[in-house]
């Protein structure tokens, strides 16, 4: 994807604030939305993370009508949308597979939801030069002027990515939900498509959810980050808050690459860091307290790029990572290894899992 939105293309929109109050959607005996509370920024680039089977694709459909909740509410901007039609709501979704009509023209997938307006309010809706005017609009903002002929089938992973974006925004919603837009795409797109989701979330103003198993894409993206766990929202937050300071054990394993390393504690809790706030020192050093003295053998050295990401063995079989800081020394495996961690970067949790924060 080597397009760019253009400046002034985007007539800006109010994205609204979304609030779930008690929100809970069961399947059967299963319950996939678990009494949820939460609340999502107008404006705001919100991205839902957690394993799979947590919930959160659910989420995203009761937020886009496509799922009625057994329980709680929704509201956009103080009104309630619990029951609202799915025409009703101004809110506009990318599915996972894109989902385009497969015998339409890049155009005619574009102009659907606008065809689909003037069909069903002719004094109303969208005339047809207006809806003209917006596939141009949207093709030059997506880089699709010479691919409006064509079927979907004749596209890249990236060009339908495009045509799925176009045809969410030409409707102007101020709310837009992606459903793991990027998890089809390859390891260089993806880089491009996350640049081209922040810039349209500048440039739109809308109130932007995204869904992926991606945590690092979506810390990376999100202006707020929402982890789920087993249909329950475990914590919410500015994605350096949920990283600096995980709420429960489950949130400081699942957050985070390479992954904190938790070890239990003598009370029955656990104790974490970071791979990245540990210090290689020599068998001479003498750390300063407070802190943590590790030490190992390198199981596993992965090289990174700019360094190495390195798998320990301790003497009692515990495993742990590193990451190697510049000059530290490169290592091998088999190589010893004596690591320090200030006590200001380590994390403790109590046997049920919740953060000890002294």
């Amino acid at each position: 994807m080597t397009s760019s939105p253009a400046a002034g293309l985007l007539t800006p929109v109010r994205g609204a604030a979304l609030s779930l109050e008690g929100v809970t959607r069961t399947f059967g005996a299963t319950t996939a939305i678990d009494a949820i509370d939460l609340t999502i920024p107008g404006g705001s680039l919100t991205a839902i993370v957690g394993p799979s089977g947590c919930g959160k694709s659910t989420l995203l459909r009761l937020l886009a009508g496509l799922e009625q909740p057994d329980g709680g509410r929704l509201l956009a901007d103080g009104s309630d949308l619990t029951a609202a039609p799915l025409g009703t709501r101004d809110v506009a979704m990318v599915f996972q597979d894109y989902a385009l009509f497969p015998h339409m023209s890049v155009a005619q997938n574009i102009s659907f939801g606008l065809r689909l307006q003037r069909r069903h309010d002719r004094r109303n809706g969208p005339d047809t030069r207006y809806i003209a005017t917006e596939v141009e609009r949207m093709a030059e903002l997506f880089g699709l002027g010479t691919l409006l002929s064509r079927r979907p089938h004749q596209l890249s992973g990236g060009q339908r990515q495009r045509v799925a974006l176009a045809r969410a925004v030409v409707r102007r919603p101020s709310l837009l939900l992606l459903d793991e837009p990027l998890s089809a795409l390859d390891v260089a797109l993806r880089a491009s498509a996350r640049a081209e989701i922040l810039r349209l979330h500048r440039d739109l103003g809308a109130t932007l959810v995204l869904v992926t198993h991606d945590q690092q894409e979506a810390m990376s993206m999100a202006t707020e980050l929402v982890v789920m766990e087993r249909g329950r929202v475990v914590q919410a937050g500015h994605p350096t808050e949920v990283y600096r300071t995980p709420r429960t054990r489950f949130v400081a394993g699942f957050v985070g690459s390479p992954a904190m390393n938790l070890f239990p504690t003598a009370d029955g809790g656990s104790l974490g860091w970071r791979p990245q706030d540990a210090r290689i020192v020599d068998s001479g050093g003498v750390p300063e307290p407070p802190g943590l003295l590790i030490a190992g053998v390198v199981d596993v050295c992965e090289f990174t790029g700019s360094g190495q990401e390195v798998v320990c063995r301790a003497a009692d079989g515990e495993v742990f990572t590193l990451v190697q800081h510049d000059g530290e020394p490169w290592l091998r495996p088999g190589d010893a290894i004596r690591g320090f961690v200030p006590g200001r970067a380590l994390h403790r949790f109590r046997p049920d899992g919740t953060r000890i924060d002294d």
